[in-house]
């Protein structure tokens, strides 16, 4: 079989005709389509710009507006090269980049599935604002001060010293006890005295007492209750409101709530009892501590037993 050249340079010149009528073809919506990514490129910009300032006035975190103003940028661009794509009829590789973005988004999604939910977590912190950075908290078992808030986690330092790093996920399902949120708290002391002090004048002495602390709130009643008979005391609680501004001023005021208190009841001669244990040896089968016979050994005798053990 013979090579007709000419024939085969025939077949690549209409090859190349056929290409090039095709390139004329759409050579109006390949322009199209450079302007409407060059459109969409500058609006992503813009809108990029007008986002963080927005985020700026609702939220506090630089991290989070920063994030919220890339996404947008991001998916304007990413529509505007889809409208492209379009305009220059290539709808099959629309559809098949758009399949294999939403297979791969389902992979990651089950592989960091975790890390998703402490960053979903930081997100809706960052709107609602429960915790702020300053604020005293209780955290799963933890008790501090915010550090730090950011995408994944939340730092606390601990009256202790120690920084303590809780997922966002855990600290937004968890319960959190914000002690900061309402600048003031109350504490709740128990107290015990003996059973032969008298309950009417005891209440009127620890409530003058307690009275007379200079930051206790005016507007808040100071009460006491009485709440048990114990093994060897009478138990009450006394309540005291405070303006609460740190966890060293809770405790100061702690403090001066009992030295007041014990200071009173020495003065008027209260007894705070010690534990009291009384041994009955009258039990059935037994014998009366008064009719039991004492065995003292000297210091001789125990020698001379011991030279018999030996």
């Amino acid at each position: 079989m013979k090579f007709d050249l000419n024939k085969a340079v025939g077949i690549i010149f209409d090859k190349l005709d056929g290409w090039l009528q095709s390139l004329v073809a759409m050579l109006p919506n390949a322009i199209v389509a450079v302007l409407i990514i060059i459109v969409f490129f500058i609006l992503a910009k813009f809108l990029r710009t007008l986002s963080r300032r927005l985020m700026n006035r609702f939220s506090d975190r630089e991290t989070i507006n920063k994030l919220f103003s890339t996404f947008i940028h991001l998916f304007v661009i990413i529509t505007g090269l889809i409208i492209a794509l379009n305009v220059l009829h290539l709808d099959q590789t629309v559809t098949s980049l758009l399949a294999g973005a939403g297979i791969i988004g389902l992979a990651l999604g089950f592989a960091f599935q975790d890390i998703s939910a402490n960053f979903i977590a930081g997100i809706i912190m960052a709107f609602r604002k429960p915790i702020r950075v300053g604020d005293i908290i209780s955290s799963q078992d933890y008790t501090g001060i915010v550090d730090k808030i950011d995408l994944r986690v939340t730092i606390i330092r601990t009256f202790q010293g120690l920084h303590v790093i809780i997922p966002n996920k855990d600290v937004f399902q968890s319960p959190v006890t914000n002690f900061t949120r309402t600048n003031e708290r109350r504490i709740d002391l128990s107290v015990g005295v003996s059973y032969g002090d008298d309950l009417e004048k005891v209440k009127k002495v620890t409530l003058e007492a307690v009275q007379k602390l200079p930051d206790i709130m005016p507007d808040k009643e100071v009460k006491l209750y009485f709440s048990e008979f114990a093994d060897s005391s009478i138990n009450f609680t006394i309540m005291v409101w405070i303006q609460f501004s740190s966890q060293p001023a809770y405790l100061k005021m702690k403090s001066d709530v009992i030295m007041a208190i014990k200071k009173a009841f020495d003065d008027n001669d209260i007894t705070i009892p010690f534990p009291i244990r009384t041994l009955d040896f009258g039990i059935k089968g037994g014998e009366k501590l008064s009719q039991t016979k004492l065995n003292l050994v000297t210091d001789d005798q125990r020698q001379e037993l011991g030279n018999k053990a030996s």
